[in-house]
């Protein structure tokens, strides 16, 4: 079969529809946001196809794997075995790495124990196992005649007098040895000292080089093995000072002895208690409280420089008086102007024994005589102790990590850090840039045996590595934290690992794999797409990405509106129909009918007026200085990995929440200084991360609208009459919910060897609320009927409330009209998520003094979307203030009013400022890459 044939289509929004989509072809599905796609491409294919997978395996394997819901359509035939790739973060384990999640690192453990040199880590020797024939021969290659001395070396390094030692020595028959490097004979030894280190070689043979000795030659390196333990040396009897070469039978090093068990792969695995780091336990980093994020170092101890130990709380508070009595310090003092030694006594606590003073609820004073166990220990305990999740998640807020100062990141511990291919140790190569890594595997020969065992294994390192630089990664390291990665990025490492598992007759499904990528990497991804269709695959992409769509072999472009406007096939075939459809929203931007428009007249910066960091040096950045205009909209743009989520998200956005939002939040990165802030009065950060982690959440609690529906319903005469408060009509507590479902409106029911099925609720029938509760009406609606209702239908039922509609129209102005009310946070894009967060910021009260910070807004939005968002983005700016934007796409770089270009490349070879001025002027530079793609569309 030639085709996907899907017939009667009604997932979620889509309405019936049937579309054949062509087999081992790259498709594009295209199409405003809310359109349907997502439903089409993950909520139909791939779950239809994962289902039918999964059902043929047997009832034992089914208990393993989640089985997905059955998708509402009639039937689809010429089915494939679906991988979905999706822009979720890979992982929130901490041990997984860029490395792991490739299988790079598998192989890179595999080439350290069959080729790896081990090292003595204090000595720095080889560590090598030698025969006596391989010590003779390195003996006999010395020039003839040279005078040499087989040496035993019995003690090193050890105290004590060695009476009994040399007398045995004597009585086995041997005439002289060497204590501390001087020649003595055994039958009258020195007397040693008793508290000093000496080192004792007992000298079994001295000879002259000649070819007729190596039967001496092996007896004496024998008795010498076996005196000192399989260690042997050569002296040199003409240069006493010359360093002895020294030989050993064991895998141990001849000079301190230290030893290797055998060379495995579990030995460099972080992830073994063989080759983890004992300290962090092969984490990397160790998670303390922090003081800088417990402490507000601007507010006295009586104001609450500490949360939770001022006055509001009197248990701890009562703590620290005893405490300020006892050492004599002032507790309305700023915590910065105490005493260093008090700071430490407060933190850390103290052995010595205080008198505390209690006043219980009664009035009744109570004194007890203990030590003192300090704020950021009470906190560890706390954390340690605790059951409540509440009580954990809000204690995680204050913890840092830190490098582990014993392995110092590598998570691996001595033995694996000092084992060497090439002179290079796998901690190294883990931290290089992917196209560093790949250079060197690239170029690595090895001599002899070695070098046929590790040509096998570098050859599959080199085209998993050469897949990571296809797909744009080459800027990531193999060490770095799956945590830490983007969504963009996440997907672009599991599609790497996909081409590298070259599997055939796969329908894999990507959402947005351009995201977070520069126009310059793009054709490189699309290269990769091409690949994976032409080993004979079907590749279905969900894409906004003119290019992408261009390129494509079959677009199916859903719509014509978004949520209960969508839902229908607009317009498909090769991207040349959709261009010529004049039906088709998307034609009409990619034939240029439509399109994003170039502001006429852009704001002028005011050099009086700018956020100025300085000495920026967080990860890849070169000590840079930035300037970035308050009251404008600027643009943080450069390749992927050129440093912009360093200094905006890591640097600015930290620095910026602890002095204007008054808030701890993460660790800035290295910086001298941030100067202009005053000019500001909060911070908005719009990030992609979700808005809540369970089904609770939606956007209707997240905006504050559901305090205001929950106002209105308690305010209507029926709801007076029965005594109902707005807590009535809330589905997280008690009262008006359904207790059955405890305001799920599903019940999970464990199958074991099925799939876990969500039931509806038989009590509510899937409404969350009691019966008692929805017979409460507003305007002919209950509470239920309220959250199931669309932005869109809302905003026009709310029309008279302007507290509702003002807050409704946010979410409208962003795109967001499709989405229902009650819609479980969840089941949200990145993309979603991050406009419901602009919404919110959008419905408060502006003072014209607010910095924006957002990263890539235009994630999983069509042309059209992007011209919506960018009007709201215009007006925040037009009321004074300040946008700052990382963004790859054309249409919002060439609208913003100042572009801030970093690179020229990622990873090292990036960091720095190409160029800073407005979009014509970047435009004109020959070094920036964004300069080029920007010429194109300034025309």
């Amino acid at each position: 079969m030639k085709e996907i044939r899907i017939r009667g289509a009604r997932t979620h929004n889509l309405k019936n529809i049937d579309v054949d989509l062509p087999r081992d072809q790259l498709v594009v599905i295209t199409g405003l946001s809310g359109s349907g796609k997502s439903s089409l491409a993950f909520d139909t294919l791939y779950a239809e196809g994962q289902r039918r997978y999964v059902e043929s395996l047997s009832s034992y394997a089914r208990q393993f794997l989640s089985m997905m819901e059955k998708p509402d359509v009639d039937h689809i035939e010429g089915l494939s075995p679906a991988i979905s790739i999706e822009q979720k973060s890979t992982s929130h384990n901490p041990r997984s790495t860029v490395g792991t999640i490739t299988e790079i690192y598998d192989y890179l453990r595999l080439l350290f124990a069959k080729v790896g040199q081990p090292r003595c880590p204090d000595h720095h020797h080889v560590l090598e196992a030698q025969t006596i024939s391989q010590m003779v021969d390195i003996v006999l290659m010395l020039p003839e005649e040279t005078k040499v001395m087989v040496l035993a070396p019995v003690v090193r390094e050890r105290k004590g007098e060695h009476i009994e030692l040399l007398q045995e020595l004597r009585m086995q028959g041997f005439v002289r040895a060497r204590i501390d490097g001087n020649m003595i004979e055994l039958d009258q030894p020195p007397k040693l000292d008793l508290r000093k280190k000496h080192t004792i070689e007992v000298i079994v043979d001295r000879i002259k080089v000649r070819p007729d000795l190596r039967l001496r030659l092996a007896e004496s390196f024998e008795t010498a093995l076996r005196l000192a333990n399989g260690i042997a040396a050569i002296g040199w009897m003409d240069e006493p000072t010359r360093p002895l070469q020294v030989f050993s039978a064991k895998f141990a090093c001849p000079d301190c002895g230290y030893s290797l068990p055998e060379l495995s792969p579990r030995l460099f695995s972080f992830n073994s208690p063989l080759g983890a780091c004992a300290a962090c336990e092969g984490l990397g980093v160790k998670e303390l409280f922090d003081p800088e994020l417990v402490v507000n170092c601007k507010l006295s101890l009586a104001d609450g420089a500490i949360r939770g130990w001022d006055r509001r709380n009197m248990y701890y508070y009562q703590m620290l008086m005893s405490l300020a009595k006892h050492y004599d310090f002032d507790l309305e003092v700023d915590f910065e102007h105490l005493p260093k030694p008090i700071k430490t006594l407060l933190l850390y606590g103290t052995d010595e024994t205080i008198r505390f003073q209690y006043r219980d609820e009664e009035g009744k004073t109570h004194t007890r005589a203990n030590r003192f166990e300090g704020i950021l220990p009470n906190m560890q305990r706390r954390y340690r102790e605790t059951e409540s999740d509440m009580v954990r998640d809000d204690l995680h807020k204050y913890i840092s990590n830190k490098p582990c100062d014993t392995c110092e990141g590598a998570r691996l511990n001595k033995a694996a850090r000092h084992v060497y291919v090439a002179a290079k140790s796998l901690p190294e190569i883990a931290s290089w840039p992917v196209e560093k890594t790949k250079a060197f595997f690239d170029n690595l020969h090895l001599a002899g045996y070695r070098g046929e065992i590790a040509d096998k294994i570098v050859k599959e390192l080199s085209s998993r590595l050469r897949f990571l630089v296809d797909v744009g990664l080459d800027y990531l390291n193999l060490g770095r934290s799956a945590e830490t990665l983007s969504g963009g990025e996440a997907q672009r490492i599991r599609l790497a690992s996909q081409i590298g598992s070259g599997l055939v007759g796969v329908m894999y499904i990507l959402d947005e794999p351009s995201i977070g990528l520069h126009q310059r990497d793009n054709a490189r991804l699309l290269k990769t797409l091409h690949r994976l269709r032409d080993l004979g695959n079907s590749v279905i992409v969900v894409e906004h990405d003119e290019e992408a769509i261009m390129s494509a072999d079959h677009v199916i472009d859903l719509g014509p509106g978004a949520g209960v406007h969508g839902g229908h096939i607009v317009a498909q075939g090769k991207p040349q129909d959709i261009v010529r459809n004049k039906k088709s929203l998307t034609g009409q931007y990619l034939s240029g009918k439509r399109k994003i428009a170039i502001p006429a007249q852009r704001l002028t910066p005011n050099p009086e007026k700018m956020l100025s960091l300085q000495g920026v040096r967080g990860n890849n950045l070169k000590n840079i200085q930035v300037h970035i205009p308050i009251g404008l909209m600027t643009c943080i743009t450069g390749v992927s990995g050129s440093g912009k989520s360093t200094l905006i998200n890591d640097t600015l956005g930290p620095v910026a929440a602890r002095a204007l939002n008054e808030v701890a939040g993460q660790e800035p990165a290295p910086h001298d200084s941030i100067e202009g802030l005053d000019y500001l009065d909060k911070v908005v950060v719009v990030d992609q991360s979700p808005i809540g982690r369970t089904p609770r959440s939606n956007p209707v609690t997240y905006t504050g609208i559901f305090t205001a529906v929950r106002d209105l319903f308690s305010g209507t005469a029926e709801s007076r009459s029965r005594g109902y408060q707005p807590g009535r009509f809330s589905f997280n507590v008690r009262g008006g919910r359904c207790e059955a479902c405890q305001g799920d409106g599903m019940i999970k029911v464990e199958m074991h060897f099925l799939a876990d099925v969500y039931v509806t609720c038989d009590i509510c029938q899937g409404r969350r609320y009691n019966r008692e509760t929805l017979e409460v009406m507003y305007k002919g609606k209950n509470i239920h009927q309220i959250l199931e209702m669309t932005v869109e239908e809302a905003r026009e039922f709310f029309d008279p409330i302007p507290v509702v509609a003002r807050k409704l129209q946010t979410l409208l102005d962003v795109g967001l009209s499709y989405i229902s009310l009650g819609q479980s946070a969840t089941t949200l894009s990145g993309g979603e998520a991050q406009r419901i967060k602009l919404a919110r910021e959008l419905s408060r009260r502006d003072t014209g003094r607010t910095l924006y910070i957002l990263d890539e807004p235009t994630t999983g939005l069509h042309f059209y979307d992007i011209e919506q968002l960018l009007k709201v983005l215009h007006r925040l700016r037009d009321q004074g203030n300040t946008i700052i934007v990382i963004e790859h796409n054309l249409d919002v770089i060439k609208t913003a009013d100042w572009l801030i270009d970093l690179g020229p490349e990622g990873g090292d070879k990036g960091g720095k400022v190409v160029i800073a001025g407005t979009p014509e002027q970047v435009a004109k530079h020959a070094a920036s890459y964004t300069g080029q793609f920007l010429r194109g569309v300034l025309k």
